[in-house]
């Protein structure tokens, strides 16, 4: 499956929605007629004319661990435009995830300025809750092309992209793997084994379950109407045929080598001593590296065996990026804010506080960048992975495809019937 195929369908899929849902009236009293008029007519950087009057009151919205930061962030930003405007910006509380379903539960009602992950981009803007980035061509220059296509629908800009390391890759402990071990699953499993120790990943996730499917010339990807997906994994044709898939997912389930569990649990379980490898992402770093200290170690994802031959795991990748609502009442502000702690300067900030991967050409190029392993292990890894772009039913079917596989298929289900299960639930239709 091609890359392209994925992110050229949400963009088309989505340009009537888009025209639709970005036609309603602004209630701000600063704000042009419609949220497409506002992000387009924002003042440009730098430059506000006289002091507004009044408070300019922004709320924002992030993960409580970059509180510290953001704090930061917000005193570089007045210090910036000190003179121009009285600020009052308040942080709220708010997990990345959850962004999408209450910036839609109710638009008028919530931050003016919030973090969120790519895949939540389409929804949001066909809602007419972003507003269009008005300096889209200085923020694409200063960005990756992937974070850029992340943050765009057709030719607009609808979020300024922060960070790159959105995806997931393999750690795993020196003191039992060599550079060699590292790069076959079969391998990785056979020393965990030796040691009486586990290789861990999260298989009852759609998101980690991808990189099984994702290189072996099967085809999955989210229908025009944005909503359903198509999938044939369950081909019983080809090089690779889902049965195939399934044979070589229940081999490595009954490895004693393997452990299922949340990636939530996967920290734990290395501080314990029980795993030494395990797929995860940036996230979990800095506790890995704790934890392993001089072993640590982060690579791409490894190949493995299906169908008689080495099949590259693949991934989805993702970027993170900060949104405008376009019913802010101080818009112009908003959008020079979420433009500021963007900027290269704040996006290496972010990277040396966080440890997050820059989206910024300058800022990811760095010899600091280049010396975190999980951050060139993500980026080694995205050449073999596609920007998450999946339809509601994409997630439930892997619960009950996973407790298969795991527990060693109790019901003696054909190999075919399990996969075509899976198929079924991926692209069963939510429309009335």
């Amino acid at each position: 499956m091609k890359a392209k195929i994925l992110r050229c369908m949400a963009v088309f899929g989505l340009c009537s929605m888009l025209a639709a849902g970005c036609a309603g009236e602004a209630e701000s009293v600063n704000a042009p007629e419609t949220p497409e008029q506002a992000g387009a007519e924002a003042a440009e950087d730098g430059k506000t004319g006289e002091k507004e009057e009044g408070v300019v009151t922004l709320t924002v919205w992030a993960e409580e661990a970059n509180n510290d930061l953001l704090n930061q962030m917000i005193a570089g930003f007045k210090e910036q435009y000190a003179g121009q405007a009285e600020f009052d910006i308040q942080l709220v509380a708010s997990a990345d995830a959850e962004t999408r379903s209450r910036v839609l539960g109710d638009v008028h009602n919530v931050a003016d300025v919030f973090p969120f992950a790519d895949d939540q981009l389409t929804s949001m803007a066909a809602g007419g809750a972003l507003a269009r980035i008005p300096n889209a061509e200085e923020v694409k220059k200063a960005n990756t092309a992937g974070s850029v296509e992340a943050a765009s629908i057709g030719d607009d800009l609808y979020g300024y992209p922060m960070s790159a390391d959105n995806g997931y890759f393999l750690y795993y402990d020196k003191a039992y793997f060599s550079d060699e071990d590292v790069k076959t699953l079969d391998r990785i499993l056979e020393v965990a084994a030796e040691n009486e120790k586990k290789f861990s990943m999260e298989w009852t996730s759609g998101w980690y379950m991808y990189s099984f499917f994702g290189n072996t010339g099967l085809e999955f990807g989210i229908n025009e109407d944005g909503v359903t997906n198509y999938c044939n994994w369950n081909a019983t044709e080809g090089a690779v045929k889902g049965t195939d898939i399934v044979r070589a997912l229940m081999d490595i389930a009954a490895s004693p080598g393997f452990i299922n569990q949340p990636d939530s649990e996967f920290v734990a379980a290395a501080r314990e001593g029980t795993v030494i490898a395990g797929v995860s992402g940036v996230w979990n770093a800095m506790e890995i590296q704790e934890i392993w200290g001089k072993d640590y170690g982060a690579v791409k994802l490894p190949t493995y065996t299906c169908a008689g031959q080495q099949v590259q795991m693949s991934s989805f990748v993702g970027y993170k990026m900060i949104g405008v609502n376009a019913y802010s009442e101080h818009l112009d502000w908003a959008l020079k804010f979420a433009d500021w702690i963007t900027n290269e300067q704040n996006q290496v900030l972010r990277f040396e506080i966080r440890n997050q991967g820059p989206s910024n050409i300058n800022a990811a190029s760095s010899d600091a960048v280049s010396q975190v392993p999980a951050i060139q292990a993500v980026i080694a890894q995205s050449e073999y992975g596609v920007l998450q772009r999946v339809g509601n039913n994409y997630w439930t079917p892997f619960t009950v495809f996973a407790e298969t596989l795991t527990s060693g298929n109790p019901q003696g289900e054909d190999p075919q019937e399990i996969i075509d299960a899976l198929v079924a639930g991926i692209t069963a239709s939510t429309i009335n």
